[in-house]
């Protein structure tokens, strides 16, 4: 379906433009929000008037938010987290938890909405964008670090700290399956070695002599005997 905006959507336009949207998205949010109406003949005619009045409150809400964006700049949030060999949180830091920790920090309150990001499920630093209006979207970064160490051993993008963990965790998976390997090389060495020894010398009875002298002892009863 056809809209035109009555107001600015992030990610989607600014109000003035008709846009093509998904019939679920229009009729489900953008047309009941008061957000757009339909692409009619009717409503294309307005089109001039709804962008020159959005003009003018854009630019009223921008100056009017300019002294939050200059707050946000240099900000920086940190999480302590609970974490596996990986990196990969258990759990997530989420939007919630950014928007009401940006509200502390600055004194003005921030809506999860105006959060540009998935909930964070890595440890490491991330580049998180927040959106004050359509032009003044400042960015700030987040510290997720493993609950008990110290956020300065987390300074490096997550990404980045995830692939150098999960290559190190493979390494080490690695150097076990060596040592497995080497293990069980060295035991039919050993084997070999036992069966190559030479036994022990064991004494030998002298089984035909004995019965030699027992033939000779039956020989001189006999004639005894006689």
């Amino acid at each position: 379906m056809k809209v035109l905006l009555l107001d600015d959507v992030y990610n989607l336009g600014r109000a003035g433009d008709v846009k093509k949207v998904a019939n679920g998205f229009g009729r489900n949010f953008l047309l009941p929000q008061g957000l757009a109406v339909l692409a009619t003949p009717g409503a294309l005619k307005e089109v001039e008037r709804i962008t020159a009045e959005a003009n003018s409150r854009r630019t009223i809400l921008n100056e009017e938010m300019a002294g939050v964006g200059e707050k946000m700049v240099g900000l920086q949030l940190q999480f302590p987290a609970r974490a596996g060999e990986t990196g990969k949180l258990y759990g997530s830091v989420t939007t919630q938890m950014l928007a009401a920790d940006i509200s502390e920090k600055i004194g003005v309150e921030i809506s999860k909405r105006q959060i540009d990001s998935e909930p964070l499920r890595l440890l490491g630093m991330h580049n998180i964008k927040v959106r004050l209006t359509m032009d003044l979207i400042p960015e700030i970064s987040v510290v997720v670090y493993r609950d008990g160490e110290l956020p300065e051993n987390y300074m490096v993008d997550a990404h980045v700290l995830a692939a150098g963990m999960e290559e190190f965790d493979e390494e080490e998976l690695l150097d076990d399956d060596i040592e497995v390997e080497n293990a069980e090389e060295e035991t039919p060495a050993e084997e070999t070695l036992a069966e190559d020894a030479p036994a022990e010398d064991v004494p030998v009875v002298e089984e035909e002599i004995v019965e030699e002298e027992v033939v000779e002892s039956e020989e001189e009863t006999d004639e005894e005997t006689e």
